[in-house]
């Protein structure tokens, strides 16, 4: 049986971003809301801890999983780039 899939979005209009799992999403979108919840991290920061995070319990390419469920957070306006040097993300 097929699991569940979500259609994410992405930030820049016009640009259409992937359809994954609903069950990999949460995971994803769980810890990097739980990371941005404590600390304001560069992208590399909220990748390296969103591995380190999940490494031994997620099945699948994390940085790819993040990097879709980040753009699709951005997209919902959940998250966003403080436009500093170096840009940085935090919850709205």
């Amino acid at each position: 049986m097929k699991s569940e899939q979500i259609q994410t979005l992405h930030p820049q209009a016009g640009k259409t971003n992937k359809r994954i799992s609903l069950e990999k999403y949460l995971v994803i979108k769980e810890n990097i809301l739980s990371i941005l919840n404590k600390t304001e991290p560069t992208h590399t920061e909220l990748m390296e801890k969103l591995y380190e995070n999940l490494k031994d319990s997620f099945e699948g390419g994390i940085q790819w999983y993040g990097e879709t469920v980040k753009l699709d957070l951005e997209a919902r306006v959940i998250i966003e780039r403080t436009g500093s040097k170096p840009e940085k993300y935090k919850l709205l």
